[in-house]
């Protein structure tokens, strides 16, 4: 008895290729258009986590911090009591957005208007005192807030950080956005 192998065919291994070659296409082509949405959740993510080591900071060491949102970005403020001012601390910088994302703010459900980000020298030369909108206090609580991070582009993603002023921020896909 003879048993028989049966070869695969130039156009059947051609088939092969080409619904690989469209299966690899589509997912390269999905991997690109989420990009930013997958950076956009990830720097949302990165400020709820700031926000909680901030809290944590805070009840640790009986200190009140502070985050001075702006419009591109953020920054770390702690109180001084002795001054009686808050100050950026020495080990601390100013943390950028990418240029196509922004930040909004809600305070007790009134939106604040936040402005681009100026250098701590700009604060220092205009002689502004430093002002956070955002507390993080030594008791536990902060401020209760709502604060979308979004694309700056035409149909861009949203996601939303919300807290009550005693829950911790998680991010969240903003409602009404894709």
């Amino acid at each position: 008895m003879h048993s028989r192998q049966r070869a695969f065919t130039l156009i059947e291994l051609l088939v092969v290729i080409v619904i690989i070659g469209c299966m690899l296409s589509l997912a390269v082509f999905s991997m690109g258009s989420t990009g930013g949405g997958r950076e956009l959740r990830g720097e949302a993510e990165r400020l709820a986590a700031v926000m909680a080591l901030l809290l944590e900071e805070a009840t640790l060491d009986n200190r009140e911090y502070g985050l001075q949102l702006r419009s591109d970005g953020y920054r770390v403020l702690a109180y001084d009591e002795v001054s009686g001012e808050w100050a950026a601390p020495a080990d601390s910088h100013d943390h950028p957005l990418p240029s196509w994302m922004r930040l909004d703010l809600q305070l007790e459900g009134s939106a604040l208007t936040l402005q681009p980000v100026a250098s701590k020298d700009d604060d220092e030369a205009a002689g502004s005192k430093l002002q956070p909108q955002l507390l993080l206090l030594s008791s536990g609580e902060l401020s209760p807030f709502s604060l979308q991070l979004s694309d700056r582009r035409p149909a861009g993603q949203a996601y939303e950080l919300t807290s009550d002023g005693f829950s911790l921020p998680q991010a969240a896909a903003a409602p009404g956005r894709k």
